[in-house]
């Protein structure tokens, strides 16, 4: 599976850089609301709820057939920014000097449990349906994105290998196409014109 593969090097990716964090860096500013601590608590989300997930019982079918129709779903139905910023702000409240091993241990956990269901495994994202593949897909986008804000914040370099970042580019415009946004993205991207202010597929 490629998608495995990709997740578990996100995963270290990130893990990595939170290993990098000086202590004086942990309330400094990274992403919106959230300093540091915050979005490296929101970020291993991506790791933690796959643990989670898999624990629970399976959806009863599939309603997103793929990572893009599932976050054309989530970001026009159920996403409710102001709710996201909080549970990042709590989750990095509840960080500590252990955390890391904690979310390594996790990373090892989840692994393991996706080996154990495989890629057809539907799992369940409140009234959402995935193939766990396709979940997979979507957690490689978070840890990747985010992974760059933190590199950022921190001033450390992202050490993603290049076809992951290609991978969840390429997952991007797909979910911008189906926005009905590709357009825009394609003429931006060949220097046609701009992108509209703040635009986001997000």
């Amino acid at each position: 599976m490629t998608s495995t593969t990709d997740f578990e090097t996100a995963a270290h990716s990130f893990l990595d850089l939170v290993a990098e964090v000086r202590p004086a860096q942990w309330n400094e500013p990274a992403l919106g609301v959230w300093d540091v601590r915050s979005l490296v608590g929101h970020t291993a989300r991506a790791i933690l709820l796959v643990e989670q997930y898999l624990l629970a019982d399976p959806a009863p079918e599939v309603t997103a057939t793929d990572a893009e129709a599932y976050y054309v779903q989530v970001f026009t139905e159920y996403t409710d920014n102001d709710a996201i910023a909080a549970r990042g702000v709590e989750a990095g409240k509840a960080l500590n000097e252990n955390s890391g091993a904690e979310f390594d241990a996790a990373l090892g956990r989840a692994l393991a449990l996706v080996a154990a269901n495989g890629p057809d495994r539907i799992v369940a994202v409140g009234s959402i349906g995935i193939p766990l593949g396709e979940y997979l897909r979507t957690r490689v986008f978070e840890l990747v994105v985010h992974g760059m804000d933190i590199a950022k914040a921190i001033n450390q370099p992202h050490r993603i290998p290049s076809e992951i970042v290609a991978n969840v580019a390429d997952l991007a415009a797909r979910v911008a196409v189906r926005k009905g946004s590709g357009e825009d993205i394609l003429f931006a991207l060949t220097g046609r014109r701009p992108l509209p202010p703040r635009y986001s597929i997000l």
